[in-house]
């Protein structure tokens, strides 16, 4: 992360694209134009902003995992029909 790029990061209940004004040791400062609020300063720890970045690819890795669990169970219940009968 450089002052200067362009980045988006989650904000209510969607995202938001916004200029890297400054980096600290663990705060980064973001320019973010709003509607009514051009250019307003947004300060956001930089954990938070990978995490972000990386929680959307991980619910669906989590989702992806979740479907595979209920293939499998469902061949199993299938097949043991199948010897039961």
């Amino acid at each position: 992360m450089k002052a200067g790029e362009k980045i988006t990061f989650p904000f209510a209940t969607g995202t938001k694209e916004g200029v890297i004004e400054k980096v600290t040791a663990k705060k980064v400062t973001l320019r973010v134009d709003f509607p009514h609020h051009p250019h307003k300063r947004i300060v956001r720890s930089i954990a938070a902003l990978e995490a972000g970045a990386a929680g959307a690819k991980k619910k669906k890795e989590v989702k992806k995992k979740e479907k595979k669990k209920e293939q499998k169970k469902e061949t199993k219940k299938a097949q043991k029909k199948e010897q039961e009968t």
